[in-house]
Formats: C-alpha cells, sequence, structure tokens
C-alpha cells in the first residue's frame, strides 16, 4: 500500500485562503511602513482610485494583459539580475531592500533598444523593476542605488497594478476599450505625479546623499549627457515651465511633475524631521512632516 502523503507531511500550505490572506497581509504591512515617508497628497488620490470606474476596468484589463501575454513579451528579452548575473546590481537591490525593509526586489535589465527606461510592472504580490541596460552601464553604483530605491517606493506603497495600467494605456491603447483609455489616462497621470514624490523620497532614503538623488534623478529624466556637476540651484533657475507661462498647463498631460518641482519636494523632505532621525541626527530640529506635505502641494500645484 502507497503512503498517503498530506500537505503537513510534505510543509506545503495547500489552504489557498489562507495563501491569499496571508500575502494580502505582506501587502499591506508593507504600504503601512511606506506610509512612514510617503507623500499625504499621493495616498489621498490612490484612496479614490478604487472609485474611478475608467480607472478600475483598466487595471482589470491590465491584470489580463499582463498575465496572458504581456509580461513574457516585456521580460522575455530582459536578464534576470541575480547574484550571478549583474551582481553589483543584485548587491544593491538586496541592499534596497533591507533599507526599506521588503523583500528584495525582482529586476530585470533590458536590452538598450527597449522603450522602457525604468519602471515598476506587475501586480502588487508580482512586481518587477524594469531597467535598461544603457541607465545600468552609465550610472554610478551610488546612482544605481539611488534608482533602484525610487522604483522599490512603487512596491512599497502599492503602487504597482496603477502604474503598470498606466504604462500599458500610454502604450498599448488599442488593448483597452477606447471610452476607458483618455479618462484612466489623466486619472491615472494625476495620481503619478504625486506618487513620483514618495518615490524620490525612498531613493533619498536608500541614497542618504541628496546629490547623488539628484544627478540620478536628471540623468535618468533628461538623458546620460547630463552634467553630474552642474550646480543645482542654478540648475532650478535654468528650467522654464515650473510656475509661469503657458507651458506649465502642459503637466497636466505628464505622468511626472516638472524636474524642478521634484527637486524642490526633495530639498524639503531633506530638510524634514524625519530624514533628520533618519540620518542620526537626533539633537537637529527639523520641518514637521504636516508643513513639508503643505509646501509640496503648492509645488505641484498647475493652477494657481
Amino acid at each position: 500500500m502507497k503512503a498517503r502523503y498530506t500537505p503537513s507531511m510534505i510543509g506545503v500550505d495547500f489552504d489557498f485562503a489562507r495563501y491569499v490572506a496571508r500575502r494580502r497581509g505582506q501587502v499591506e504591512q508593507r504600504a503601512r511602513d511606506g506610509a512612514a515617508y510617503a507623500y499625504t497628497g499621493a495616498r489621498k488620490v490612490q484612496r479614490t482610485l478604487s472609485g474611478a470606474k475608467p480607472v478600475v476596468l483598466a487595471i482589470e484589463a491590465t491584470n489580463r494583459l499582463w498575465r496572458s501575454a504581456a509580461k513574457s513579451e516585456l521580460l522575455g528579452t530582459a536578464v534576470r539580475v541575480t547574484d550571478q548575473q549583474f551582481p553589483k546590481l543584485y548587491t544593491i537591490a538586496r541592499q534596497v531592500g533591507h533599507t526599506l525593509a521588503i523583500d528584495t526586489p525582482d529586476i530585470y535589465v533590458a536590452p538598450s533598444s527597449s522603450s522602457v527606461r525604468a519602471h515598476t510592472l506587475g501586480t502588487d504580490d508580482d512586481p518587477y523593476i524594469v531597467i535598461n541596460s544603457e541607465l545600468v552601464e552609465r550610472l554610478s553604483d551610488p546612482e544605481l542605488l539611488s534608482l533602484v530605491g525610487h522604483y522599490a517606493g512603487d512596491i512599497q506603497n502599492n503602487h504597482v497594478v496603477y502604474s503598470t495600467a498606466l504604462y500599458y494605456l500610454n502604450n498599448s491603447a488599442m488593448s483597452f476599450v477606447r471610452w476607458i483609455v483618455q479618462p484612466a489616462i489623466m486619472t491615472l497621470q494625476a495620481w503619478s505625479r504625486r506618487a513620483q514624490i514618495t518615490c524620490d523620497r525612498a531613493a533619498l532614503i536608500c541614497s542618504r546623499d541628496l546629490r547623488v538623488t539628484f544627478t540620478s534623478l536628471m540623468k535618468t529624466e533628461l538623458g546620460l549627457e547630463h552634467d553630474p556637476g552642474i550646480d543645482i540651484d542654478g540648475y532650478l533657475e535654468q528650467l522654464p515651465g515650473t510656475r509661469t507661462g503657458i507651458g506649465k498647463y502642459g503637466e497636466l498631460f505628464r505622468s511626472n511633475p516638472y524636474l524642478p518641482k521634484r527637486v524642490q519636494a526633495l530639498k524639503l523632505f531633506f530638510a524634514s524631521a524625519f530624514f533628520k532621525r533618519y540620518m542620526g541626527e537626533t539633537t537637529g530640529e527639523g520641518l514637521p512632516a504636516e508643513a513639508v506635505d503643505r509646501e509640496v502641494a503648492q509645488i505641484l500645484k498647475v493652477f494657481s
């Protein structure tokens, strides 16, 4: 008579409901940890997304698209980061996971010909960071640490389903019902501009260096020709379209705030009481979180 093995005998839990509950608990715990530094404006908008029907339908369609074809199509040409392949980047990923108290994020390096520069894609319980090989080759180690920290901020704050939906709405609009596309894009772009502030904070927490975080952000956003020795304050004065002029309204159709706004928001977070405590400056006084977020809200405003 054959021996009959039960799940408990071989150490496997076949209770799917328990598995789902455990995974949900992990996702919720990540978000609670992320809330310590997250921009409150992003969290408020994110809570409203579940009530926006075009967004909900877009996310459902994205999930089907991702699981059926998009995941294998995108990741099939990329190389998964391990201790054997891109070991430097693997070490950075482990450091980011330890810093943010999340699992080591799964990273794929996409070929330079890929349309993806850097993005977090997947689902909240199965997220992937995809980075273009050109960035991996050209950014310094500290800048890569900041870059991975930024996109790990998406994972920690449960942005992944929304960032994935926005990515495919922008790049595969034909996969969605036509009436869903533009309302969902506009709604998700408004959320994304705020979510980027949260992720920039995660980048700074991981790098612990304001200038490194600036240069990583600028090289990623502006291209690899950017001179890392540029004076940050001088650069802020040179960039147009932050407060005045018709150009500022173009921000309504962007997923990221204009770069000077992100730099200003980062400087405020750098001066916050939270970040000073994180850096061990126990005697230094910093800006309260509420004051920082009020200032950031003013910076992000498109309409005065």
